[in-house]
């Protein structure tokens, strides 16, 4: 497989490595102030373009991509206001996106443990629910679009909770996302229910950007030969 890669940053860095490491070629690397690259043969070699830039920059970067009909796979958040647009590009089979808020596998199976879980304490109202999320400092958005995924899967599956809120906002109807940013950690979620009487909690860690970029690699060659909007439930068929 011929990969692009836009954005070369230590996530870019991470993702050349173990795509070279999987048997796959790096023929174009694009990062800032370098969009005349999508105009250039290299580009034009990919079979896919794997996305990880900032939220400013990235919805141009898809319809880049789409005017030159290559699929991408996107870990880029903070910018999902422009979701239903690059949906609806996707509808008709004539592009392909692949899109995660996280794309370790750990966190993928975090999130599925998520929702099983905001389905049994639904039934419980003693109950309370927040999340909260560390990252490292040069993480633009907060909270984390991972926080985001969290708060939504408890949000479909727990009747008394509609949307999320960031701290030290409070709305009962509402999970509170509390979001710190330190050093270098590379994502820490937490997601608590606590009554009078108890605490519930689970977490996820990340050790590195590793578990990132490998997942990342493998939705690329999921990618290949598919249309449409894909997403990390459909690779992993939970």
């Amino acid at each position: 497989m011929k990969i692009a890669l836009i954005g070369y940053g230590k996530m870019g860095q991470t993702i050349e490595k173990i795509a070279i490491e999987r048997g796959h070629s790096i023929v174009c690397k694009i990062d800032i102030n370098q969009t005349d690259t999508f105009d250039s043969p290299q580009f034009a070699e990919a079979d896919v373009a794997i996305e990880f830039t900032a939220p400013t920059v990235a919805y141009g970067n898809y319809l880049k991509c789409f005017e030159r009909n290559k699929p991408v796979v996107s870990g880029t958040t903070g910018w999902l206001e422009h979701l239903d647009d690059i949906r609806s590009r996707c509808a008709d089979g004539s592009q392909t996106f692949f899109y995660a808020s996280n794309y370790s596998l750990g966190v993928n199976i975090f999130f599925e443990l998520n929702r099983r879980l905001a389905q049994i304490m639904n039934r419980f109202g003693e109950y309370g629910v927040e999340i909260e999320e560390t990252h490292h400092i040069h993480k633009l958005d907060a909270p984390s679009g991972t926080a985001i995924s969290l708060a939504q899967g408890i949000c479909d599956n727990m009747d008394r909770k509609n949307g999320w809120t960031l701290a030290p906002e409070e709305r009962a109807d509402a999970v509170r996302i509390t979001a710190f940013r330190e050093g270098e950690v590379p994502g820490i979620h937490t997601i608590r229910y606590e009554s009078a009487d108890d605490l519930i909690s689970i977490t996820h860690s990340a050790k590195s950007r590793r578990a990132l970029a490998y997942g990342a690699v493998l939705a690329a060659e999921f990618t290949m030969g598919r249309k449409g909007f894909l997403q990390m439930k459909d690779m992993l068929s939970f």
